[in-house]
This record gives structure tokens, C-alpha cells and sequence, in this order.
């Protein structure tokens, strides 16, 4: 077995992901939940989205909730935004790391963005030069990286590709999204060994659903290939509106749970993460799909000797 980190980054994906595909709810609560996650010692976490309201009722009011947020030291706070006004709206509050998407999927593509693949990069380009010259950094997400609900298989060399075309317009970051929740431990093999085949020195964060129950082995067949950024959800919140059947993101409390399990650090205190799903359940009003929220013993395991 490969030998695995002693620290393990994790951006809480909820405040956005999350609630962004669950019916709207007050603005006061998506304060409350933000505030409680960031209480978690969580160091990254991605808090809204700068979307027209139109397409993403749920994120209508995230520079009220941005404004009203508070804002823990030692966190590292990031938006997504879809386009040039979201990047200046982003921009405008005071966000200096931005995320934007591209799916490696044409058709997901032109569900999401009504653009294709190609279209939606040539944006990108002027979008990172936008962000670079605010000073702000710039991360791609490439969505259906793992697989398409509407094309099938994704052929890793495409998305290392796209990853090409990205790094060379000047992203600092990279990120896979599994958004349909087809990834296994194989597509995640492959898929990072083409990406690290030509872009070896680029970070990448990987993103995992867990539709089909596989989510905690692609993390740990991640950390067997040396990744130790990845984002979660708290709740288990989350899915993609554009993409059918793809439900459930990976529950951050079900990742903190294993790694710590295994000696692996990630900094967040899992008591506090389960009192902030069992918050997002209350502001919700039903249950989520982590089972470390009802499975105990909940928290504080003992990791077994080396």
C-alpha cells in the first residue's frame, strides 16, 4: 500500500453546493450554517455563488450573506461564479480566491452554460486574466470528469486536455468534479495519472458524489496517489441541478470520520462538523444522508496503532 499523508485539506462544500440544489431557504439560516462551519476548524470553505437569480434561485442573496458572515481567521473563503459579472460581482465583496466551471462533457456543457466546451474555456481565458489582474486567484473546475449522464464515459486524455488549454491561459488551481457520481477507484487512477503525465506541478483538488455509494473508496484511492485536497459537503448535501440523478455529495463528516480513523489530520474537530449538520438538518427540516450523523459512535475514535 502507498504511503498516505499525515494531513489531508478539506473545503466545505455546503453553504454553496449544498444548499444550491435544496429548496431555497432565509437568508438567516444560510448565515447560521455558514457560521457554524467555520467554527469546525475547516480551513477552506466555499461559501456562495455570484449567479443570475433567475438560473440559481438559492444563491439570490449571497452578498447578503457574504456581508453578514463572519469571517474566522486561519479560513480560506472562495465563490463561484459562472461568468465576467459574477467574477466582478465576487470581486466587488471582497473574494480573492474564485472559482469558475467547465465540463469536460460538451453536452453537460450546453445544459449548464448553454455554450460548448470550447466556447466556455475561450470565457475562462478572459476570466483568469480578469482575476489576476485584481489580484484575486484563479481556480477551473472540470466537471464530468469522472463520466456524463448524457455522453457516458469521459476519456481521461480529454480532460487532461482541457487541463492543458487552463494551465497554459494561467489557472492556478485545478479541480475534477464527479457529478454524476460515476467515479470508481480505476477512473480515478487513470484520470489522475493523465493529468500528472502533463501537468504534474499544477494543485488539484478532487470532488467526489457519492450517487453510487463510492465515494469514500475514491478518496482513499486519492490519497494512494499522493492527493490530499479534496472537497466534501457537509450533510452529505448537494448534487447538480443539471445533471439527473446526481445526488449526495461526500459527506464531510463521513471523510473526517476515516481519515482520523486512519492517523490522518485534517484540522476540523468532528464533534463541532456533526453539531453543524445536525444544524443544517434543523434549517433544512429533514434528514441528510451522512451516516455518522446517526451511526455511533459518533466521534473521537481511537486510531489503530501503526
Amino acid at each position: 500500500m502507498a504511503e498516505l499523508p499525515d494531513f489531508v485539506s478539506i473545503r466545505e462544500v455546503g453553504p454553496r453546493d449544498g444548499l444550491q440544489n435544496e429548496d431555497p431557504i432565509p437568508t438567516d439560516a444560510k448565515v447560521r450554517l455558514l457560521d457554524a462551519l467555520s467554527g469546525t476548524g475547516v480551513r477552506r470553505i466555499e461559501a456562495v455563488s455570484f449567479v443570475h437569480p433567475k438560473a440559481i434561485p438559492q444563491m439570490a442573496d449571497a452578498d447578503e450573506v457574504w456581508q453578514r458572515a463572519t469571517k474566522a481567521d486561519g479560513v480560506r473563503y472562495s465563490a463561484l461564479v459562472p461568468n465576467t459579472r459574477g467574477a466582478q460581482r465576487a470581486l466587488a465583496a471582497g473574494f480573492t480566491e474564485i472559482e469558475v466551471v467547465v465540463s469536460a462533457s460538451d453536452t453537460h456543457n450546453r445544459r449548464n452554460v448553454n455554450r460548448s466546451t470550447e466556447e466556455s474555456l475561450d470565457d475562462i481565458a478572459e476570466l483568469i486574466d480578469l482575476l489576476h489582474g485584481a489580484g484575486a486567484r484563479a481556480e477551473v473546475i472540470v466537471a464530468t470528469s469522472f463520466g456524463c449522464p448524457y455522453e457516458g464515459d469521459v476519456d481521461p486524455q480529454r480532460v487532461a486536455g482541457i487541463v492543458d488549454r487552463v494551465v497554459r491561459d494561467g489557472a492556478d488551481r485545478v479541480a475534477f468534479g464527479d457529478t454524476t457520481g460515476m467515479g470508481t477507484p480505476r477512473r480515478v487512477r487513470e484520470l489522475v495519472t493523465a493529468v500528472r503525465d502533463r501537468n504534474a506541478h499544477v494543485p488539484v483538488l478532487l470532488h467526489f458524489h457519492n450517487t453510487r455509494g463510492t465515494a469514500l473508496a475514491n478518496l482513499l484511492t486519492a490519497l494512494e496517489l499522493g492527493i490530499t485536497e479534496f472537497d466534501a459537503s457537509v450533510g452529505g448535501l448537494g448534487g447538480c441541478p443539471y445533471a439527473p440523478g446526481a445526488s449526495g455529495n461526500l459527506a464531510t463528516e463521513e471523510a473526517v470520520h476515516m481519515l482520523h480513523d486512519m492517523g490522518i489530520d485534517t484540522g476540523i474537530d468532528l464533534d463541532a462538523l456533526i453539531e453543524a449538520a445536525e444544524l443544517a438538518e434543523e434549517l433544512l427540516g429533514k434528514k441528510l444522508p451522512s451516516g455518522v450523523l446517526r451511526a455511533g459512535p459518533r466521534t473521537r475514535l481511537t486510531p489503530l496503532p501503526a
